[in-house]
């Protein structure tokens, strides 16, 4: 492995990135999700909503049972 190489790899493991829905800092990569796999390592291939803010958002926006029952028509 080249030495800029590990340098650059060892920057990343120690920057941290606010969330921009709940505002805590938290750490970048256990933290947030990536946003593609092809993207590489660099900090700006993961995305601005943490983990939890993001699993948060997923499950309100789903359709409850409520929106989802039908009954068949009387005719």
């Amino acid at each position: 492995m080249d030495i800029n190489q590990q340098i650059s790899l060892e920057h990343l493991l120690f920057v941290d990135r606010q969330c921009r829905t709940c505002g805590i800092t938290k750490n970048l990569l256990t933290d947030f999700y990536r946003t593609r796999k092809d993207r590489g390592a660099y900090p700006s291939s993961y995305s601005y909503e943490c983990k939890l803010c993001t699993i948060k958002r997923i499950q309100d926006g789903r359709k409850t049972d409520i929106n989802l029952t039908w009954d068949y028509p009387d005719w």
